[in-house]
């Protein structure tokens, strides 16, 4: 159906809700580079007018792609709660960011519609706010998840400890792990992205993770962040597999691209819990997932069927949460500046990622970061850093000098990790915190300064793995 809006006398038609999705975006160059962008910002703010008064049962009876044609909007719509959604079937996209805006609105009753929320509505109503309201608006949901440890609680801000070695060196990968652990890093997960996609490595990280795990005692948890096939075929050879890892979008096209479909999850997800019911280990949750996301990899894959890039996102978290994940997040600068151009469609992009994906039930993290060629640096990085620890984000990357050295982009440090703590008073997660103090890292819920020379258990202990 078509979306009118007069704006001035001049009056603006938005033939489908596709098309009114995309206009009422803020600037991407990916929408631009796909041919979907609002022409002007008149065009954008009639758009944002008219999806102003669409209500939120109009978004679920016209789906933006073909689910005769797509398992992702098949699964949308086959996972949403209708009686969590019907309190707010009737809102309109404005009055539903009101409602989530309002004191008034009790934050037990926002848990309570999420999954009565579909990607599509999330997507609508995240276009409504400002950067504040993004920030306002994620605050107010903590979607805490438990593996070998418990992630997400208020008051908490995890880390995923990034120590990737260029060859896939067990050496440089423990001595890395080493350097983020005495900076009380590496809570959210010990996660390595590995150079080659061979089994035969990725058992080897695995198994060298977990010796360092199950060394120093650490209630954390490992992952390698290869390919979900090669994951489980370096499970059949007996790695240890804590989180079982794999990118995703927000299409059937795109994840195909990706090599994976909704079975294959779900088979592999189903492997993963038969495999940590074998092992002598002190779960304290059973989410065994974690996914990985970023505007514009269903653009990059010619997947996207007309749809906007941020649309596009809300239905890949639409997809992670029906696999109950331990972790989330959004690689929010990685692709490039041809999706996003520069800071302010960096940062833009990430508060609306950590948004959707709390309004949906996810357990939200974000990668701040961005190429070498993008139009960004790290004092931009630091701003969406902050921007996203004030609105509760559950954890970020924690990379050696903020410089991956295997993929080669910028992110943020274990430096960074330490500062945010620190500006927020937030510690890291609980029993992850229980050992630093127990190891001389941390004292009080603070790191303690120190020469290194209190710390020899710890890196007697590397030493032995090592040799």
């Amino acid at each position: 159906m078509p979306y009118t809006t007069t704006l001035r006398s001049e009056r603006f038609v938005f033939p489908d809700l596709r098309t009114l999705l995309a206009r009422a975006s803020e600037r991407k160059s990916g929408d631009e580079l796909a041919g979907l962008a609002a022409g002007s910002e008149r065009e954008r703010v009639a758009a944002k007018l008219a999806l102003a008064d669409v209500t939120l049962r109009q978004i679920l009876a016209e789906p933006v792609v073909d689910p005769d044609t797509d398992d992702v909007s098949r699964l949308i719509l086959q996972t949403q709660d209708q009686s969590a959604f019907e309190p707010v079937a009737r809102l309109t996209v404005g009055e539903f960011r009101e409602h989530l805006l309002s004191d008034r609105t009790a934050d037990a009753g926002l848990a309570a519609l999420q999954w009565g929320v579909t990607p599509e509505m999330a997507a609508a109503v995240a276009r409504l706010m400002s950067n504040k309201d993004l920030v306002l608006a994620a605050a107010r949901f903590r979607n805490v998840s438990r593996c070998r440890n418990t992630l997400g609680e208020r008051g908490t801000l995890g880390i995923r400890l990034q120590p990737n070695h260029p060859t896939d060196d067990p050496a440089g990968i423990l001595l890395a792990a080493l350097e983020g652990l005495l900076y009380g890093c590496g809570d959210a997960v010990i996660g390595v992205n590995p150079a080659t996609e061979s089994v035969e490595k990725v058992a080897d990280v695995l198994s060298s993770l977990q010796k360092l795990i199950g060394l120093l005692n650490i209630p954390t948890q490992a992952c390698c962040l290869a390919h979900v096939t090669t994951q489980l075929a370096a499970l059949e050879r007996g790695a240890p597999v804590d989180l079982l890892f794999q990118s995703i979008a927000g299409t059937q096209a795109a994840n195909r691209s990706f090599g994976v479909t909704l079975d294959l999850l779900r088979t592999g997800r189903e492997q993963v819990l038969a495999h940590h019911a074998t092992r002598d280990v002190p779960w304290v949750g059973q989410q065994v997932m974690y996914f990985e996301t970023g505007q514009g990899s269903a653009l990059s894959a010619e997947a996207h069927h007309g749809v906007d890039q941020l649309t596009l996102e809300a239905r890949a978290y639409g997809v992670a949460r029906v696999f109950d994940p331990f972790l989330v997040n959004s690689v929010v600068g990685f692709i490039g500046p041809e999706y996003l151009f520069d800071e302010r469609q960096i940062i833009r992009a990430g508060l609306e990622d950590h948004f959707m994906g709390k309004l949906l039930g996810l357990p939200m993290g974000c990668d701040v970061c961005y190429t070498n060629h993008a139009e960004a640096d790290q004092n931009s990085a630091d701003n969406l850093l902050m921007l996203l620890t004030a609105a509760g984000c559950n954890y970020f990357m924690g990379v050696p000098c903020s410089d991956d050295v295997m993929l080669n982009y910028q992110s943020t440090s274990f430096h960074d990790a330490v500062a945010m703590r620190s500006l927020f008073n937030l510690k890291p997660a609980p029993e992850f915190a229980a050992w630093l103090e127990r190891q001389g890292i941390f004292e009080k819920g603070r790191l303690i300064p120190n020469d290194g020379s209190d710390w020899s258990r710890l890196t007697d202990g590397i030493q032995s793995l090592l040799t």
